[in-house]
């Protein structure tokens, strides 16, 4: 299923603009009085958005009316950009292949000096293994020589993003997706490489790292990325503990900016969630729970002087936007949900 969700967004991002040229601009949706006073209410340090921005189903809650997925993905980021609420963003194209500086630099200019991307590094950094799918041909099955693969990060990852972004990148994230973990090693063994890695990149920006794995969540993880002065992103996945116990044991106070992803709803996973959540224009399982411990983590990073970062995905509650909404009005009540 998540070969499904890959080719899907590399159908997205390859199609030809054809269709869309000639139209008019994607306009923002008119913005609810209260967002606009809601704003005001939040740290200024505090950003928050959602994974991507491509759903013809936020169409009168971020966007105007009659858009489609690929006009959104080319020409849909301004409008995002324009909502108080929504600060930041993921790139998640940059997952499925490496994405140019120039391509970078659009995506730069349509947005205010003030917003940030959370950018994802090619995923041939985080697979010690490609699976056996079409998608990766010839390669499927094999091991990938530029699994942690520094000198790749830095030609392929780092420079492009920050070339072409520059002080718009809040982080670059090694997304490392479930994996079997006799390809990534023993947790320690895997610690180790991961430090060698990240010691490796170039300076000049924030790296994070998210783990799909509770095994692989350790101590020396977490010594691992502090001394390679890296980010553990918190994230909310069935297949990591809460976040109560990711914050216990990774260290933030020596860090600038904590990183938070809010991924999947308990108990479904991503094409279940997809299905029941399509077109991802309400809430359809809220969560009180995890926005109640995201708002309390919000405002203790905050009052220590954090920036902090929290993405969402439409497969949390059923809506990404309406989810960060939801969450900013948790955030100003105190943290309550």
């Amino acid at each position: 299923m998540a070969d499904r969700r890959r080719d899907a967004q590399l159908e997205l991002f390859t199609r030809t603009a054809e269709a869309d040229r000639g139209t008019a601009a994607v306009g923002p949706a008119p913005l609810a009085a209260e967002h606009a006073a809601l704003a005001q209410q939040l740290p200024p340090g505090l950003r928050l958005g959602t994974s991507s921005w491509s759903f013809p189903g936020w169409a009168g809650i971020v966007y105007a009316g009659g858009v489609t997925g690929s006009r959104l993905a080319r020409s849909g980021l301004a409008a995002y950009a324009r909502h108080p609420l929504l600060r930041s963003v993921g790139i998640d194209r940059s997952f499925y292949g490496p994405v140019g500086a120039g391509e970078f630099a659009a995506y730069a200019a349509a947005v205010p000096d003030d917003f940030r991307f959370l950018v994802k590094a090619h995923e041939d950094l985080t697979l010690a293994r490609f699976p056996r799918h079409p998608r990766y041909g010839a390669r499927g099955g094999e091991p990938n020589p530029r699994c942690l693969d520094a000198a790749y990060a830095r030609d392929a990852v780092v420079g492009p993003c920050l070339e072409g972004l520059g002080a718009k990148v809040g982080a670059i994230l090694f997304q490392f997706p479930q994996q079997p973990l006799s390809e990534l090693g023993p947790p320690e063994a895997f610690a180790q490489r991961l430090h060698g890695f990240l010691a490796a990149l170039p300076r000049g920006s924030r790296y994070a790292v998210e783990l799909r794995s509770r095994t692989l969540f350790t101590p020396d993880y977490a010594a691992a990325l502090a001394t390679a002065g890296a980010l553990h992103c918190l994230n909310v996945h069935p297949a990591m503990p809460s976040l109560e116990v990711q914050r216990a044991l990774v260290d933030g106070s020596a860090q600038s900016a904590w990183v938070v992803r809010w991924m999947l709803h308990p108990g479904f996973d991503y094409e279940s969630a997809r299905q029941r959540y399509a077109p991802f224009d309400r809430l359809v399982d809220e969560d009180p729970t995890t926005r109640s411990s995201l708002a309390r983590l919000c405002l203790e990073g905050s009052k220590a002087g954090k920036e902090v970062y929290v993405l969402i995905n439409n497969k949390a509650e059923g809506s990404a936007p309406l989810s960060a909404f939801a969450l900013a009005q948790a955030i100003a009540a105190g943290g309550g949900a």
